[in-house]
């Protein structure tokens, strides 16, 4: 894979193994960063505007669904791509608050991968 400049990922997460497992690897192709509440992932995207955001469903402070649904509806963030990444089976609560994709825990690093290349327009 390869692109030039890496894409920027902020990624919603509380889970500190997800964290992990999902800078280990996303973190090879993409710059990568995490908030652990709802409220932060709101703020960062708004300041940093990155390449995609990802996303669990139950984020504290403001959950994923208000997250994502705020971006959408905010000129600066709408073209931003959402990837839900969550425990909860609510896909169509997802792309009802705007989702561009949708993934349900467990995956596979490389589902995770496959979906942000999509989501980006990236070859691999």
């Amino acid at each position: 894979m390869s692109h030039t400049p890496p894409f920027r990922i902020l990624i919603g997460e509380r889970d500190t193994f997800m964290q992990h497992m999902l800078a280990h690897s996303l973190g090879k192709h993409f710059q990568v960063s995490f908030v652990e509440d709802g409220l932060s992932l709101l703020r960062q995207t708004r300041e940093i505007l990155p390449d995609l955001v990802i996303m669990e469903g139950l984020l504290s402070s403001l959950d994923g669904y208000t997250v994502c649904q705020k971006l959408k509806n905010d000129a600066a963030t709408a073209h931003i791509p959402v990837l839900f990444h969550t425990l909860l089976a609510d896909e169509s609560r997802a792309r009802q608050a705007g989702a561009d994709g949708f993934l349900l825990k467990p995956v596979l690093p490389q589902e995770i991968e496959t979906k942000v290349e999509e989501l980006l327009n990236v070859e691999s």
